[in-house]
């Protein structure tokens, strides 16, 4: 999953079907043989939000609780492009969201140490 900060907020994408009670979630998916977490985290930033992200390090990983799906958080900086909704398959649309309307968008939370990272920085 690519946590892209940029301008003091964090990208996130409507799936264009909700899995479980997911909704909006971080542009993501699954890992192609060869790759490693942060390149997959480029690559579906690229085809979800049709942004180039430079994958920095990963935060954490889990299983998720709703859809029991293995997650890998890969924290990336925005190089280039304007979001927009890639796959209409899968993204119906994205979203720059702050801190208070990810709060609204994923009322569950996230990732513990996701959440760390983002309060650090999207501070301010």
């Amino acid at each position: 999953m690519a946590v892209i900060v940029a301008g003091g907020r964090v990208l996130l994408a409507r799936r264009a079907i909700a899995e479980g009670g997911l909704v909006w979630v971080f542009p993501g998916g699954k890992v192609e043989p060869g790759e490693g977490p942060e390149e997959a985290a480029v690559r579906e930033a690229g085809e979800e939000a049709r942004v180039l992200v430079e994958a920095v390090r990963v935060l954490g990983e889990r299983t998720h609780p709703d859809t029991g799906r293995q997650l890998v958080y890969v924290a990336c900086t925005l190089v280039s492009g304007a979001a927009r909704a890639g796959s209409t398959r899968e993204v119906a649309e994205v979203a720059w969201a702050s801190l208070s309307d990810l709060r609204k968008l994923v009322p569950q939370g996230v990732h513990g140490p996701v959440q760390e990272y983002l309060n650090s920085a999207l501070a301010g």
